[in-house]
């Protein structure tokens, strides 16, 4: 009997989420507001973290930069501030789990708890299986995962605290399709996803309801990582372009952001497909690239 009971709650809710799914296409989550709300930024010296500092800053946050080059995250400080922002720079190594742990406590001291962590540090090798070596496939487990364990685990707590904080993590395209030369990178992206959606459910099970998580999945974006593309069916992304519907999707508190957004249904429309096309697709269907070395 109560299996019965609970077959019959289970499809009643499958039906009232079905229900606010198709409301939700036509009348978006109200966007929520960041004025005056830390965000911390890493990679945030150029490309898309500099555009979602840029952004962020745009709609009232104040900013915590995080970057390996001081040169270029001083400009981005200065160029919000001269737009009226308010931001501070810290330079870090997220590739380095003590040099981590170090900044986040300075972070901590002098500007205060994180409201929001944007995961956007990243590096791509572009290169074949075997011609990678082991220190490039460990820089970018480092750099493109791990870094994303030891930030969540600096800023985490302080949002558990008070039941209230959004974790955004940047991962890729390829972490919904494997494709040539991006094994390193495919994998670590793939992890990336995996372990937000892992946490985000970690949180909802132990009743922390006001902590956000959203994962952004964008196709090949013009940062100078991704030199040799092949996507005959869409431009390469700008870093503004991924920022700009980043941003938003935070604001809307999604769980996933695929950019450009047809990317959502080409996913799901692709799960229905007969494994054989997606494993060995026409030229015109092809999206990767050729080896960067």
């Amino acid at each position: 009997m109560y299996v019965i009971l609970e077959i019959i709650q289970t499809l009643c809710y499958l039906f009232y989420c079905i229900a606010e799914a198709t409301v939700r296409v036509f009348v978006p989550e109200k966007k929520k507001s960041f004025a005056g709300k830390l965000v911390l930024v890493t990679g945030a010296g150029h490309g898309i973290g500099r555009e979602l500092a840029l952004h962020f800053s745009d709609i009232g946050a104040r900013l915590v930069l995080w970057d390996i080059n001081k040169q270029n995250v001083e400009n981005v400080v200065q160029e919000i501030q001269e737009n009226g922002g308010t931001a501070t720079s810290y330079i870090c190594d997220v590739s380095k789990i003590e040099e981590i742990k170090s900044v986040a406590d300075k972070v901590r001291r002098e500007v205060g708890d994180v409201d929001v962590l944007v995961n956007n540090a990243g590096i791509l090798h572009g290169a074949s299986f075997l011609t990678l070596t082991d220190a490039e496939i460990k820089r970018t487990i480092d750099i493109n995962l791990l870094a994303y364990f030891w930030t969540c685990r600096q800023f985490l707590p302080s949002m558990i605290n008070r039941n209230s904080g959004h974790i955004v993590n940047i991962a890729s395209m390829a972490a919904k399709k494997g494709v040539a030369y991006l094994t390193d990178y495919a994998a670590s992206k793939c992890a990336v996803q995996g372990f937000t959606e892992a946490l985000s459910d970690e949180m909802r099970r132990e009743g922390y309801d006001g902590i956000f998580f959203t994962t952004v999945f964008p196709m090949f974006v013009d940062t100078g990582m991704t030199k040799f593309s092949h996507d005959r069916l869409s431009k390469m992304l700008s870093p503004a372009e991924v920022a700009s519907a980043a941003v938003e999707g935070v604001q809307r508190n999604k769980k996933g952001v695929y950019i450009p957004s047809n990317l959502d249904w080409s996913v799901r429309i692709g799960n229905l497909l007969p494994r054989r096309f997606i494993d060995d697709p026409t030229d015109l269907m092809y999206r990767g690239i050729d080896p960067q070395k």
